[in-house]
């Protein structure tokens, strides 16, 4: 009787099944779990019975790892194939380090020895997986915001023939991987172009890097685009993460390149046509 029930404000129902060949413990569990009036729980008593269910998707299940018709390794593979949003707690009496740490590599969320502390562990878990999806679903929001913001048909003003056209390159590019130079004065837009390609491409919920390359004096600017080892050179005490590394799977803006020192271009080209990357004091 001491827990308090914490309510969070989600206003989205929490599935949670229950993998349990233990009948008494599993309604314990449910019983328990149940405190809470947003979760939907579910108990299933054999791994078949779960897996019939499996299609709908839960928020999370926890699982025994011990059931009579197939252990829970095979089932983490089954929910990773089936459902690999859903989040695996394994709950099991068997206290094996070894075990643990194989299931969470594969991918379960937290492995909970069946103890006097569990039942608290298994509530702090899921309190903790709930506030994760908030936040992920948060972050989604605003990135549909952005992509929003950076409507180019509604930032960049103009009817004219010429302007049509930019709608259509701008379009045509957003579907491609294509490199895309983007020319014009300072101050027309040439970033605003290059975020409508991003955030309007299949990659818009990866990075957009923005470099502006005569802002970073020359001597600085490899390190800066490639990064570099630890040892690379004196001063290197840590290996530096470069700016193309840090836009990988999305987009690096180099802005005023045509400014560049001469030096670069030979080695930013053969990163553009062979997409890879290597450190300063790198192999």
């Amino acid at each position: 009787n001491y827990w308090t029930i914490p309510r969070f404000g989600f206003m989205n129902s929490f599935t949670i099944f229950i993998v349990e060949d233990d009948k008494f413990y599993g309604e314990y569990l449910k019983h328990f779990l149940m405190s809470n009036p947003d979760y939907e729980i579910h108990l299933f008593l054999s791994g078949r019975e779960f897996v019939e269910q499996l299609h709908r998707k839960p928020d999370v299940v926890t699982l025994d790892y011990n059931l009579p018709d197939m252990n829970g390794a095979v089932l983490l593979k089954k929910i990773r194939q089936i459902s690999p949003e859903t989040q695996v707690v394994i709950v099991s009496g068997q206290n094996d380090i070894s075990t643990a740490l194989d299931l969470i590599k594969d991918g379960a969320y937290d492995y909970i020895v069946k103890d006097q502390d569990s039942r608290s562990r298994l509530w702090n878990t899921i309190i903790r997986i709930r506030e994760n999806q908030s936040l992920k679903n948060q972050v989604e929001r605003l990135q549909e915001e952005v992509a929003r913001k950076y409507d180019f048909q509604k930032t960049i003003i103009g009817n004219s023939e010429a302007i049509r056209n930019i709608y259509n390159l701008i379009g045509k590019a957003s579907k491609t991987n294509i490199t895309v130079s983007i020319t014009g004065e300072t101050g027309t837009g040439k970033e605003m172009v290059a975020k409508a390609i991003h955030y309007h491409s299949t990659r818009r919920k990866k990075p957009f890097v923005a470099v502006n390359v005569t802002a970073i004096p020359k001597e600085l600017l490899e390190s800066e685009l490639f990064g570099y080892e630890k040892g690379a050179f004196t001063g290197a005490n840590t290996r530096k993460i470069g700016k193309f590394e840090e836009a990988n799977g999305g987009r690096l803006f180099l802005d005023e390149i045509g400014d560049m020192d001469f030096s670069l271009p030979a080695k930013i080209l053969r990163v553009i046509q062979e997409r890879e990357v290597v450190r300063l004091g790198g192999k």
